[in-house]
């Protein structure tokens, strides 16, 4: 495994020259350092969750819950068909009580709370601890993960996300997306929390089981990141995270969202639709695929038609998008 490289909060410019606009991804040293509630979790990291109890809205947050025999995994059962934690609700003031409680405790139970809203859970919060790189972006919501020493299995986001350390440690390995075949993806449609995971535990790899993981190994970056770092993430990269402090804040702001689900619904509809038909067959969509969709010039191949002709493969546009939804309406709904 190889360390993620990481950048100077000063380096704006070179984050957005070498690693955003190439969809790498990169650590960012001390970028919410100045954020209040870091600075209140350096000095006394109880007091920064009675601050976050203190301003907590009451709204319940989802909960999950994984006995103290999992060691903090939050995974699927023995069968697939169930999972290893139980899920809850409550507010963050609860949360935060509670994990004052157990702190001391030599095994605790693993419990976090994951994405809540922090308009919605803690009023005013965003608003006092602005991510510098998002701008003023209203359409990015901030978003809190509290709990103890947990650990997130391998998944990937449809959108980009930035997630920034407030109290405790978090580690992370990541994975670029061409590493998918070597991962062992789990269930597509049966997931821990929205998006696939792999069946590969990266702290305790079985390669008996899982042999080509030894392949996505080689090509996994890891980064430890202390209060006041954040981490850039871009779209499909696997990530695994470890949180490992009694109490942990991690502040993500999934941004760049794509509609619907974007390629992943498209892929789930391909599996019905492309996979299972004759290796010919396969082939000469692959060659469709690669003309509208993959090519270099794809947005242009409809371009040897007047634009009025060009329909749904025109280029984007919010009358086109409505027009590819109207299509696919009324194509799957047609018996």
């Amino acid at each position: 495994m190889t360390p993620l490289d990481s950048l100077d909060a000063a380096e704006r410019d070179r984050f957005e020259r070498d690693y955003r606009a190439a969809g790498r991804p990169v650590v960012i040293r001390g970028i919410v350092a100045d954020w209040p509630i870091v600075a209140l979790g350096r000095r006394d990291w109880r007091a920064a969750l009675n601050a976050i109890a203190a301003r907590d809205s009451g709204a319940p947050a989802d909960i999950m819950i994984a006995p103290a025999s999992e060691k903090g995994r939050f995974f699927y059962g023995p069968d697939l068909r169930g999972f290893n934690f139980q899920r809850d609700k409550g507010p963050l003031a609860r949360l935060a009580g509670h994990l004052i409680e157990i702190a001391d405790q030599a095994d605790p139970v693993a419990i976090y709370a994951g994405a809540a809203a922090l308009d919605a859970h803690l009023p005013g919060f965003a608003a006092e601890h602005r991510f510098p790189l998002l701008g003023d972006d209203a359409e990015v919501t901030a978003r809190i993960w509290l709990g103890n020493a947990t650990r997130v299995a391998t998944h990937f986001d449809l959108s980009d996300n930035f997630a920034a350390v407030a109290l405790g440690r978090r580690c992370f390995t990541l994975f670029p997306p061409d590493a998918t075949p070597d991962l062992y993806v789990g269930p597509l449609n049966h997931t821990l929390a929205g998006q696939p995971v792999s069946m590969v535990d990266p702290l305790a790899p079985d390669h008996a089981r899982y042999p080509r993981y030894a392949r996505a190994e080689a090509q996994a970056l890891t980064a430890e990141l202390e209060p006041g770092d954040a981490i850039y993430i871009p779209t499909l990269w696997w990530h695994h995270v470890e949180a490992t402090e009694p109490a942990n804040i991690l502040i993500n702001y999934w941004h760049n969202d794509v509609a619907r689900g974007g390629g992943f619904t498209a892929l789930i509809h391909a599996l019905l639709s492309i996979r299972d038909l004759p290796a010919a067959q396969r082939e000469g969509w692959r060659a469709w695929f690669d003309h509208f969709v993959f090519g270099d010039e794809a947005g242009e191949a409809a371009a040897h038609l007047p634009p009025a002709a060009r329909g749904v493969a025109g280029p984007a546009s919010a009358e086109r998008d409505e027009m590819i939804r109207r299509y696919l309406l009324t194509v799957l709904s047609s018996p």
